[in-house]
């Protein structure tokens, strides 16, 4: 699936057609698996050896042990938001007269997500001023091939598969704030984040 990525930044109406009828593979979630490792790194090195800082302040950084649990964290969260996802997709797919599998729902949401995981690398040297930008570049693009992804995968007209990717933005949302919600529980239960100068 790994040699998809530069069609499915650069020509993704093309590169769902030829993915298609690969969408349907139990396969495809190891490349969710792999995907979700970029950001994971990055972020790990970003936070516990290069560091941040806010306007003109110090130099902050996380211990290597604290910045390896919340990685660690992270993701299981990316990996699970897409399964989840994944899984809505395919629920939802019969509202729209789409026939789907489990596996062709994590595809999708997996082969959504790429721009996401490949703007995670950011997380090596993580400026504010470059990682809020391309974050949100990566989500615009994103959502681009969420939308023109549904119908040409799922067969469904595009003003159905307009609707249905707007089902599964909402859902994203959903699991957006969840996770939000689970963090606030997680780090009062002592996951916090530990620094070091």
């Amino acid at each position: 699936m790994i040699e998809h990525i530069p069609g499915l930044l650069f020509n993704p109406i093309r590169q769902w057609q030829k993915l298609e009828p690969l969408s349907g593979r139990a396969t495809n979630l190891l490349y969710v698996f792999v995907m979700a490792v970029i950001p994971a790194l990055a972020w790990y090195h970003g936070t516990s050896a290069v560091g941040w800082r806010v306007g003109s302040g110090d130099v902050t950084r996380l211990t290597e042990d604290s910045a390896l649990r919340l990685v660690v964290l992270f993701y299981l969260a990316m990996v699970g938001a897409v399964v989840v996802i994944g899984y809505f997709i395919h629920w939802m797919a019969a509202n729209y007269g789409a026939r789907s599998t489990v596996p062709r729902g994590i595809t999708i949401a997996g082969l959504t997500a790429t721009p996401l995981f490949l703007a995670g690398a950011i997380g090596v040297m993580p400026l504010l001023s470059i990682a809020l930008p391309l974050g949100i570049l990566a989500l615009g693009w994103s959502l681009w091939l969420l939308y023109t992804g549904i119908p040409i995968v799922m067969h469904v007209p595009r003003d159905r598969g307009f609707v249905f990717a707007s089902a599964v933005v909402a859902v994203c949302m959903v699991i957006l704030i969840a996770m939000m919600c689970l963090s606030v529980i997680l780090w009062d239960m002592g996951f916090g984040p530990e620094y070091t100068r």
